[in-house]
């Protein structure tokens, strides 16, 4: 946990002002986590009702970006923040455009699944991937509790959680590749499945992002392409 304080201002409307976009980015985090839980639940069952819903989402989760971000323009020029202010709009803007892009991979996987039920297509391997999916929502929850609660300790934990997801990434792939060159007749399905655990792969980047503009907000540093653990700790 940090000590960082933000919403110390004199004007009362500024302070206001910084909790709202806070909030407001929690919400659309949560929203985005609840369609990637739905859109892995719409592949593993082949639930086409459920990956609509996804879909349907998608537009709710980018209005949200969209809102957000207008915020953020506003008061940047209406109060010219400086420090821990500017640093804390800064990583609010990066952090929604990565909660936006998360939405998309979940959209991009319901499409998947809505694709090979409708075609009575079968999902290989759907317990290990939804252990997957299970392992990268656990992720985006995780960094967006670290940004909550502003938790350097937390960021580098879940940041350090990527390497698991990127084995269970690799070790689908060549499982999936093997089944294509046995059996030529099953690649349309699993080149699905291989896009759609790519899409997942790609989220648990997008969690470790968040958890980079973490330590920058709190710590005031740049960790991209850094050991975030070293960088973490020396503070």
């Amino acid at each position: 946990m940090t000590d960082l304080h933000i919403g110390e201002h004199i004007s009362r409307q500024y302070n206001e002002e910084l909790e709202d976009i806070r909030t407001r980015v929690l919400a659309m985090g949560g929203l985005v986590e609840q369609q990637l839980k739905n859109a892995v639940q719409s592949l593993v069952e082949r639930d086409t009702e459920l990956a609509a819903q996804v879909i349907l989402l998608d537009h709710e989760v980018n209005a949200m970006e969209v809102a957000i971000d207008e915020e953020c323009t506003t008061i940047l020029a209406r109060r010219q923040p400086a420090a821990s202010d500017l640093r804390l709009i800064v990583a609010v803007i990066k952090t929604i455009t990565d909660l936006e892009r998360i939405g998309d991979e979940a959209e991009r996987i319901a499409r998947m699944a809505s694709r090979l039920s409708e075609d009575g297509r079968s999902v290989k391997l759907v317990t290990r991937i939804a252990e997957m999916g299970q392992h990268v929502r656990e992720m985006v929850r995780g960094a967006l509790d670290a940004f909550a609660h502003l938790d350097t300790d937390k960021a580098v934990e879940i940041w350090d959680r990527d390497r698991r997801v990127d084995e269970e990434y690799e070790s689908l792939m060549r499982e999936l590749m093997t089944f294509m060159m046995e059996d030529p007749r099953t690649i349309p399905s699993i080149l699905e499945t291989v896009f759609s655990i790519r899409a997942l792969e790609r989220i648990g980047d997008r969690a470790t992002n968040i958890c980079e503009y973490v330590i920058y907000l709190v710590k005031g540093k740049d960790v991209r392409h850094t050991r975030l653990t070293d960088e973490a700790d020396d503070a």
